[in-house]
């Protein structure tokens, strides 16, 4: 909760400025290559500097919830279920230039990562329930591209990439990327 409370105050002072000019609500299909592997994303961007005609450059907030539930059964007839959940949260910058119909654009941000496991064993079998979560803080760097058929209606595909240890990122980080499919609304 204490990293959520200064977040949503950066958010609040940040889409409330007047300077802003134009404002973006989204929502993504996301996918991953862990466990859960496929959830669902929501995003609000501003944009800044509209003197600036082609450029695209502003801030935006980001939320995406992953969950899974798996019924195990091993060949002995033991079983037990495992509901996994996973939500990440942050704000990121921003740039782009529009190319007609196409926007591309890129950023990097900050945010928050927390997976929670339930092990539920059944009764009488196994040690009972078992519960777990972890917490951890990330960079993000991502690449994406809108469409824009209608100015209102804006699909777009991105790619993210996290680094879960703040240090160098190596090969075997290729697991942290995602890449979204979504719509964004612009007002």
């Amino acid at each position: 909760m204490r990293r959520i409370l200064p977040l949503a105050a950066l958010t609040l002072i940040i889409f409330s400025t007047s300077a802003i000019a134009q404002i973006e609500i989204g929502a993504s299909f996301e996918l991953r290559n862990e466990d859960p592997e496929s959830g669902f994303g929501l995003r609000i961007q501003k944009g800044f500097f509209e003197i600036l005609p082609m450029v695209d450059v502003g801030l935006r907030a980001h939320f995406s919830y992953f969950r899974e539930e798996n019924q195990v059964d091993d060949s002995g007839g033991f079983s037990y279920s495992e509901d996994l959940t996973n939500y990440d949260f942050g704000i990121a910058a921003y740039g782009g230039v529009s190319l007609g119909l196409m926007e591309p654009y890129i950023g990097l941000g900050l945010g928050s990562e927390t997976t929670d496991i339930n092990v539920d064993y059944p009764l009488g079998a196994g040690p009972g329930p078992e519960e777990g979560e972890e917490s951890n803080i990330y960079w993000n760097t991502f690449v994406g591209a809108k469409v824009t058929i209608i100015p209102l209606v804006k699909p777009f595909v991105e790619y993210r990439y996290s680094n879960k240890e703040l240090g160098e990122p190596t090969l075997a980080d290729a697991q942290n990327g995602r890449i979204m499919f979504g719509v964004n609304l612009s007002f």
